[in-house]
């Protein structure tokens, strides 16, 4: 959507038009349940903070002063909703990442199994069935870390915004983004490796 079709859509909006709302809701759903469903991995919890998220939008239209997109300032909506029902189904258990990171031996060496067949990450990626299989390795990081990998890489919100939504330091978003990272690598080697997981 340009900047003018924005414009023209937050007045009809503000206006309260009954098939400018309909439209704009039509064209915003499904990428924002997309966000919703990848931070949440529940389609009735994503459905839910979608519908808080345009609630929120259109409480919030009059504030929207346009220093970003139209579409950027709702993703942040949709991510800040989706977050919050996360929190109120997790609260109080922070699940430990220790067992999915790599070993090493007392010289500090990573300790790696043989390689039998190796795939370039472009060749994997490009199969449906692999991508989906990502998606699972992706969802057995514990919520703490999977929240900053899908955020940071996947959402491509920046480490700032990251430590903004979830109240935390960036340093700390920086260190769960490197375990994240380095317990997907190890979730992902017999994939690579062309082994069956």
């Amino acid at each position: 959507m340009n900047r003018s079709r924005d414009d023209d859509d937050l007045a009809a909006l503000r206006t309260g038009d009954r098939v400018a709302t309909e439209r704009f809701v039509r064209e915003h759903a499904a990428w924002m349940l997309a966000v919703a469903r990848r931070i949440l991995r529940d389609h009735g919890h994503a459905e839910d903070a979608v519908q808080n998220a345009f609630a929120a939008v259109f409480k919030n239209l009059e504030k929207f002063d346009g220093r970003s997109a139209l579409r950027t300032w709702m993703h942040r909506i949709v991510v800040n909703e989706a977050l919050m029902l996360l929190r109120k189904s997790r609260r109080g258990r922070e699940t430990p990442i220790d067992d999915l990171l790599p070993d090493f031996d007392d010289a500090g060496c990573r300790i790696e199994d043989r390689w039998t067949t190796v795939e370039t990450p472009e060749s994997l990626l490009q199969q449906t069935q692999t991508r989906a299989r990502i998606s699972e390795l992706i969802d057995q990081l514990p919520d703490n870390y999977r929240i900053v990998l899908m955020l940071r890489d996947i959402e491509e919100l920046s480490t700032a915004e990251v430590a903004e939504l979830l109240d935390m330091s960036e340093t700390n978003v920086k260190v769960r983004l490197h375990r994240a990272r380095a317990a997907l690598k190890k979730l992902l080697e017999p994939l690579i490796r062309g082994q069956a997981l």
